[in-house]
């Protein structure tokens, strides 16, 4: 589509890294995102389930409800969605066109005023809820949390998922630093939800909270999670407790969070809502199964800390199954390439692959022992394809290392999958 290309090929960045353009388009747009509830999310890893978690607990309570996350998995539109749907092909480019004429009034008195791709996509997310009477909007932080083109709302409910490593260069270097810069959602008398944070830069978090009057819900202090063979089990402060379907994703902490951030929220709904809501959600590039046997995983897993949680539970299955464990992976080249790989161990059938797009990372992109260490295939379909056929029904198959690798795969399987 015309328009979606015009918006994915604006420029990425400003000279200046603050919030001054977004908020001279919103302010022109009539501060659209200062009439919807919002609900904000951050984090290393985990944001994105959390974010449709939170959505689907708001749609089961009543509530018309906008969701904005990133990337995108398969479609463009799937970055702003209504009540579980995305966006349709006509208000996207109905509201795209609105963004646009509000850019050209400004650029008449200022010809240095240009929006981001992201400034331009969040502008659209908050004009269509706002348009479309949304009771709550669950907004998803692109990169980091203060100065986010996103952190320009004041929630009702802030949430922190976790703190790992992850675009250091852009809001690191050190973890500390990438605590601070995501500490920057937490607003003044607002309720905010502290996930699966590294003691080390827990205070950082804590005295942001503390400075701010914001009343604190931590992950293994005021609720939990805990796993049995069949039920995911949740308490907030050991006092109201549901039970969930156990899952096939990775983490159980998303989950967690997002019930809490919901319940800080004081509407109505049942304890049979809550639990109907979390066992129906969805999540797209998210250990998502497409097969059984051999297993076959696509998860969208692009840094140390989602690799590891990844990894883990990918050779406890394979324990059980007692297969092969064959990954197809890119990651975007500025990633912790040797880091992630670090994580895989001696007997993972580990083939690099790559797309066409300028980020993902090409073959003399990866670092030279491990562009020495394991074989290297341009065309990751039909390297997949290869595998496929020598898989057995007890091996797994995971493709991962970045939501574009997934995307471009399922792309690829529903297009073979009608032709046949």
């Amino acid at each position: 589509m015309e328009t979606i290309a015009y918006i994915e090929n604006l420029p990425h960045y400003h000279r200046k890294n603050d919030l001054s353009f977004i908020k001279r388009a919103l302010n022109a747009l009539g501060d659209p995102q200062d009439r919807v509830k919002t609900v904000h999310v951050t984090g290393t890893n985990g944001k994105g389930s959390t974010c449709y978690y939170i959505s689907s607990l708001l749609q089961h309570a009543g509530q018309k409800t906008g969701l904005f996350v990133s990337p995108y998995v398969v479609k463009f539109n799937e970055r702003i969605q209504l009540d579980g749907q995305m966006i349709s092909d006509e208000d996207l480019i109905e509201t795209a066109n609105q963004i646009l004429k509000i850019e050209a009034q400004l650029q008449s008195g200022d010809t240095d005023f240009k929006l981001t791709t992201f400034e331009f996509e969040t502008a659209m997310a908050f004009w269509f809820f706002a348009k479309q009477s949304c009771d709550y909007a669950v907004i998803e932080v692109g990169i980091g949390g203060e100065h986010d083109k996103t952190n320009v709302i004041v929630p009702q409910v802030s949430v922190i998922t976790t703190i790992g490593l992850d675009h250091e260069k852009i809001i690191g270097p050190t973890l500390a630093d990438i605590a601070r810069e995501k500490s920057g959602v937490i607003k003044t008398g607002r309720p905010v939800i502290l996930g699966n944070i590294p003691t080390d830069v827990l205070p950082i978090l804590l005295n942001q909270a503390k400075s701010r009057h914001a009343p604190v819900f931590l992950l293994g202090q005021d609720f939990e999670i805990s796993v049995n063979q069949s039920k995911l089990n949740y308490c907030l402060e050991n006092d109201l407790c549901y039970q969930f379907k156990r899952r096939t994703q990775v983490e159980n902490f998303d989950l967690a969070i997002a019930v809490t951030a919901f319940l800080q929220l004081k509407l109505s709904s049942s304890k049979t809502q809550v639990e109907h809501a979390i066992d129906e959600t969805r999540l797209p590039g998210r250990y998502q199964v497409l097969n059984t046997a051999p297993l076959i995983v696509v998860d969208g897993a692009h840094n140390v800390q989602a690799m590891s949680h990844l990894l883990d539970f990918m050779h406890h299955e394979q324990t059980l199954r007692s297969g092969r464990l064959y990954v197809i992976i890119t990651l975007m080249k500025d990633k912790d390439i040797e880091l992630v790989f670090n994580e895989f161990s001696q007997d993972d059938r580990v083939f690099l692959t790559t797309l066409d797009y300028p980020r993902v990372a090409k073959r003399d992109d990866f670092p030279q022992k491990i562009r020495l260490k394991y074989d290297y295939h341009p065309d990751f379909f039909e390297l997949y394809q290869q595998i496929e056929q020598q898989a057995r029904p007890e091996d797994l198959i995971l493709i991962t290392g970045s939501f574009y690798l997934v995307g471009a795969f399922l792309q690829k399987v529903m297009a073979r999958d009608n032709e046949n």
